[in-house]
């Protein structure tokens, strides 16, 4: 199983996503390191992505997915999957589940703020909420809602999900 755990930046997908990939001895795929360099240094200067930025990305996310799923490897990946499009470019096979991690601009903006070393420009969060598809239920993702410790957050997840540690 693929699990990816997506929402708009700061909203915790990778400290969610290594913690429970970590409880489920699982792989941990970080996204972000598939960003060509353009990519970072337009996001770190202040200006989104645009499809077009973003669709070699999402394609070599893709072939990393099929790898994991090749090597008979179960793995969380952390990404931003915004948009259906991509979630849909990303679910190779019935094997990969979504997790969105919702929460409103006040609380993701100061977990934004709070986070350090990433490339991400905080003034970039509008538009990742203006870019941002809310999955509909037809997608059949998980939502869960921020606001908890990333404990509690990842323990709800796997109860949800019904996972327990496979190796």
């Amino acid at each position: 199983m693929i699990l990816i755990i997506f929402g708009v930046s700061g909203a915790g997908k990778t400290t969610l996503g290594k913690l429970l990939a970590r409880e489920l001895g699982w792989s941990f795929i970080e996204a972000d390191d598939f960003h060509p360099a353009a990519n970072i240094e337009k996001m770190r200067s202040g200006h989104p992505l645009t499809d077009k930025d973003r669709w070699p990305w999402l394609e070599q996310l893709r072939q990393q997915i099929e790898r994991s799923f090749s090597a008979g490897e179960n793995a969380v990946l952390a990404c931003s999957a915004l948009k259906r499009a991509y979630r849909d470019r990303l679910r190779v096979s019935d094997e990969v589940k979504f997790v969105f991690l919702s929460g409103d601009y006040a609380l993701v903006e100061k977990q934004l703020r709070s986070r350090h070393g990433h490339f991400m420009n905080a003034a970039l969060l509008q538009s990742q909420f203006d870019d941002l598809e809310e999955p509909k239920a037809d997608e059949n993702v998980l939502t869960i809602e921020l606001g908890r410790t990333p404990e509690e957050i990842v323990e709800s997840i796997k109860a949800k999900l019904n996972l327990a540690r496979t190796g």
